[in-house]
């Protein structure tokens, strides 16, 4: 499916992007914790509400 060049370049690609994605949220932590402040919220009730509809979805249409 994949040739060894394309699969090594996958991996080494998945690995540098985490790392840059790693290093850019640390760099920008305080900003994060001064205005994002109670983001929690919006997505906790975000999976809330996509919960409902899933509950809802199997009790409607059994």
């Amino acid at each position: 499916m994949f040739s060894q060049g394309q699969f090594t370049f996958a991996i080494f690609f998945v690995i540098a992007f985490i790392a840059v994605m790693i290093f850019s949220y640390r760099k920008d932590i305080k900003l994060h914790r001064k205005y994002y402040k109670g983001s929690i919220f919006i997505l906790i009730g975000f999976i809330v509400f996509v919960g409902l509809l899933f509950v809802l979805k199997k009790v409607l249409h059994p």
